[in-house]
């Protein structure tokens, strides 16, 4: 735990978890094209002109949650797409389910 509270450590962590959520939300629009898929209210009607890393750098900047937060939301994120297969990470959501993970995640860390 005292590893994460390194200042280096926190962009590494957000770049990896931006990389690795920009490469699940590509690879669903893709698959998308293909399979059908359900529209949440998580769906945003176009796809955010920010990218996943300045969004996660805002959350981090703005948000004081603890850096284990992010490793939290991030178990959220992938525990809601096991459970609900028919509504995949795409570059319509990434940023909603994103944030929303995101708050759950402090509220059971932080507070």
């Amino acid at each position: 735990m005292a590893d994460l509270e390194s200042p280096n450590v926190m962009p590494k962590l957000i770049t990896f978890l931006s990389s690795l959520l920009q490469r699940v939300a590509e690879s669903n629009d893709l698959n998308r094209r293909f399979q059908t898929q359900k529209i949440s209210v998580f769906h945003g009607l176009t796809r955010p002109t920010i990218s996943i890393q300045s969004y996660l750098d805002r959350i981090f900047k703005y948000a004081n949650c603890s850096p284990s937060c992010f490793i939290v939301a991030y178990v959220y994120l992938d525990r809601f797409t096991q459970r609900q297969p028919a509504l995949p990470i795409n570059s319509f959501n990434v940023h909603r389910l994103l944030i929303t993970s995101v708050m759950v995640a402090a509220k059971f860390m932080d507070d």
